[in-house]
């Protein structure tokens, strides 16, 4: 597999990398990549055959990030496939500058495509649920920034599964522009969201486009030893990443990785793109030897026992009902025969 083994996001026709670049390092002030090294990145990937990159009009100092790509990829934009996102506020204190309503909408596409001097948007993802605007203003919307051409395709981000299975649902029955994305926190630390939010989407036909992939670093085995990495490591330690379970999950990619003559990341990467609903990984490398080492996970291939062991270590219960439904009392669905899903 390659930058250019394209797949389709989604239910959409819209061909995508297998891995995406992620910009959310680009101007992160303290922590992120030098516009230098945004710059190489940006390169690498583009000379790789790489053609989605993902970006935010948060990231970067609340804008910052997609000024930066704006300037990069001149000349070159319309080989490629950007994301971004709205929701989450670039002016503190005003109330209509952030949530998910066609106000922030709105105002958040115009304001991206002038930073990124663009005529476009190829997908527009609503970055977070604020549990407050109605689903058919958001809907509506999308459809009327997709019919005016400043948005091509629509994606969702952080939103509770519920809400995106009947948002679709909506916008199917109505004849207006459906989801073809949806932007998750997932990896081998991170599954929960195999409960509810992937089978959603595999249903509902939005590819899984996983932020986080390597759960904040934690899977590369770089926290393996106290204060290797103190900015970071305690960011990880605040958000409960770097737990007991994460890091014995991490000894277990590490052991793979050896095995493979590879590295954690690489092995943590190819794990998250095994489910075919996964269409495209967000790498959030900071350096381009970072991103050089990521592109590495297209040419792992697990055998069944070293996929065993990786799903083993990171086991999460699903819960109720799913539990209930695959216990010994489906048979009585089925009449004590055989049926065969497709």
């Amino acid at each position: 597999m390659s930058l250019d083994h394209y797949r389709l996001l989604g239910r959409s026709g819209l061909r995508v990398s297998p891995l995406s670049l992620g910009t959310m390092t680009f101007r992160a002030e303290g922590w992120g990549s030098s516009d230098e090294e945004a710059a190489r990145m940006v390169d690498l990937y583009i000379d790789r055959g790489g053609n989605f990159i993902d970006t935010a009009n948060f990231y970067g100092g609340m804008g910052g990030s997609e000024d930066l790509l704006g300037q990069l990829v001149a000349g070159r934009r319309r080989r490629l496939v950007i994301s971004t996102k709205y929701s989450l506020t670039t002016a503190p204190g005003d109330p209509n500058n952030a949530g998910n309503h066609r106000k922030s909408m709105v105002h958040a596409v115009e304001d991206s495509l002038r930073r990124m001097k663009t005529d476009w948007i190829d997908l527009l993802y609503l970055h977070m649920w604020d549990y407050r605007t109605p689903v058919d203003e958001i809907l509506r919307a999308f459809d009327d920034l997709i019919r005016s051409g400043k948005v091509l395709y629509a994606g969702l981000s952080d939103v509770p599964a519920w809400q995106a299975s009947r948002m679709q649902a909506v916008a199917d029955l109505r004849g207006w522009s459906p989801f073809c994305a949806l932007q998750i926190s997932y990896s081998l630390i991170e599954r929960t969201v195999e409960r509810e939010l992937i089978p959603m989407a595999r249903e509902m036909g939005m590819g899984v486009c996983p932020w986080s992939p390597l759960g904040g670093g934690v899977l590369t085995g770089k926290y393996a030893k106290p204060g290797s990495d103190g900015t970071r490591e305690a960011m990880n330690v605040a958000t409960g990443r770097l737990s007991d379970r994460n890091s014995a999950i991490a000894a277990e990619v590490v052991a793979v990785a050896e095995e493979f003559g590879c590295t954690p990341a690489q092995v943590a990467l190819a794990w998250t793109m095994l489910d075919p609903v996964v269409t495209s990984p967000v790498l959030g490398c900071r350096t381009p030897a970072q991103l050089e080492d990521n592109l590495g996970a297209l040419d792992v291939r697990f055998d069944n026992g070293q996929r065993a062991r990786l799903d083993a270590a990171s086991a999460v219960p699903l819960g109720f009902p799913h539990e209930t439904l695959a216990g010994p009392f489906m048979a009585t669905a089925f009449g004590g025969v055989t049926v065969e899903t497709r």
